[in-house]
């Protein structure tokens, strides 16, 4: 039921993207899934927090796994400006794609100035996701602008 889920949320999302940009879609909604074929990267920086989930296939166990894990703590993520971008098709590469070079499953968390941050070749939880993430000296400073504003 849940593969179920996450595929027609996939199939959903893809539509809004291409209607808008990416870029003004996430900032409508923070908790979409964008596929990487319709993105472009360079929109993102400065902006946002790529995640990016590669899978040979949108079938394979792995990628189900990690979203799955991703969009059962959507808000934590939103909390921290990331964008969820998925890429299963080998076949006609994203720029995200041939950029990184994935050789099967691979999450990627890039960092709001465009670099790669973590690679990861299993999935990884949410938790230990926004620990990385707060470690990084950009999520640093918006931690302490925050306490100023607050």
């Amino acid at each position: 039921m849940r593969h179920l889920l996450i595929s027609t949320v996939l199939v959903a999302f893809a539509g809004v993207a291409s209607a808008q940009s990416a870029l003004e879609a996430w900032q409508e909604d923070r908790t979409q899934i964008f596929d990487a074929a319709d993105i472009d990267p360079e929109q993102f920086i400065w902006m946002a927090r790529p995640i990016v989930v590669f899978a040979q296939s949108p079938n394979d166990p792995q990628f189900i796994q990690q979203l799955e894990l991703l969009t059962d703590r959507f808000g934590a993520l939103a909390e921290r400006d990331v964008i969820v971008i998925t890429d299963t098709n080998p076949d006609t590469p994203s720029a995200l794609r041939t950029a990184l070079r994935p050789r099967a499953f691979m999450m990627v968390i890039i960092g709001k100035d465009g670099r790669t941050a973590l690679r990861k070749p299993a999935p990884w939880d949410v938790r230990e996701i926004t620990r990385s993430i707060d470690k990084m000296p950009m999520r640093q400073q918006e931690i302490r602008d925050r306490r100023v504003v607050d």
